[in-house]
């Protein structure tokens, strides 16, 4: 892979996620010598992966690195000789999504994308279209690894691994990034001097938190989510709750943090919900708000305005460096 550059094939290039992961990918060129970059989308998602392509090549070029960014509708096309392939797609678009989650609220049922049976519904739409993908890989790029970030990812990963036949697949949520950005924000500390242990991947995530000097900082984390449960309603209540009855923070949101667990959404005790602040039916609600911000985001490129994008901690990057490098991943 290193002699001829690496050739990396995104499908859902049209995604909000994509100009992240090229911040990952622009941030370790010295150690993922990429070459060419192929977004992937469907027909109707054409003005947006576009976008999503012209953006990015403006990210590499100002990098000042020689990677050249397509686009391709040909799935076959884009992943002939591809070393890394990544999907981050939804099967039926936002409108399916939203069925999957208010259907099954109106019978009482949890309706989450990850699992239960929004999670279910979702996966017998996307599972097919995933080993498919599979298939194709097997005759284009047999060597390449598959990064998955389709919901619901556990089922899917699942499914190319033990259906697909493909063990280089490993399944990923970036929430656990998103906590690590809120930690310092809460300790009031430069993230550049915490040090992370990981146990998990994917939708359950957990992790200790070490200051430079290798000090564990969880007394304080467990002191300030105690205080701050207990004095004002907030998005992190399960996740503070976690804390406080397990001892150690979960990273993924609350509102799928309630989903996996029988502790929190009771029929018998639907006060927890107020009581928690658990967010059903809130993802209809983020994307929708997604949607109306890259719409912005759209009209600014689209005017030639300036592209600015914040550094982070972007995850399906870290992975290909560890396999590029054989090195334990990097946090």
């Amino acid at each position: 892979m290193m002699e001829k550059g690496l050739k990396i094939v995104t499908i859902g290039g049209g995604s909000s996620y994509t100009p992240e992961l090229m911040e990952g990918f622009i941030k370790r060129y010295n150690e993922l010598p990429i070459k060419e970059i192929w977004l992937v989308d469907i027909e109707q998602g054409k003005e947006k992966v576009n976008i999503d392509a012209k953006m990015s090549q403006r990210m590499w070029d100002a990098a000042g690195y020689d990677v050249k960014v397509h686009v391709s509708f040909d799935r076959r096309e884009a992943l002939k000789d591809a070393d890394f392939v990544t999907t981050q797609f939804r099967v039926g678009l936002l409108e399916a999504r939203i069925k999957d989650e208010r259907i099954p609220l109106s019978y009482g049922m949890l309706g989450q994308e990850t699992n239960g049976a929004g999670g279910i519904f979702k996966a017998f739409r996307t599972v097919p279209v995933i080993l498919d993908i599979v298939e194709d890989m097997k005759e284009l790029c047999p060597n390449a690894w598959l990064i998955n970030f389709t919901n619901p990812s556990g089922m899917v990963t699942e499914a190319v691994i033990k259906y697909g036949k493909w063990d280089r697949c490993i399944g990923l949520c970036n929430v656990p990034t998103i906590a690590m950005m809120k930690e310092p924000i809460a300790l009031n500390v430069d993230p550049n001097e915490l040090i992370y242990q990981f146990v998990g991947l994917n939708h359950f995530h957990w992790h200790k938190v070490y200051d430079k000097d290798g000090n564990d900082l969880y007394p304080e984390i467990r002191k300030r989510a105690a205080e701050k449960n207990a004095t004002e309603k907030h998005d992190d209540m399960v996740r503070f709750e976690y804390i406080k009855r397990l001892g150690y923070y979960c990273t993924e949101s609350s509102e799928h943090n309630a989903e996996y667990n029988p502790f929190f959404i009771k029929a018998k005790y639907p006060e927890l919900i107020e009581k928690y602040n658990i967010p059903l039916d809130e993802y209809p609600r983020r994307c929708i708000k997604q949607i109306a911000e890259w719409e912005e985001e759209k009209n600014n490129i689209l005017k030639d305005g300036k592209i600015t994008h914040e550094r982070s901690r972007e995850y399906a990057s870290h992975i290909m460096e560890a396999v590029v490098t054989n090195q334990q991943m990097p946090v």
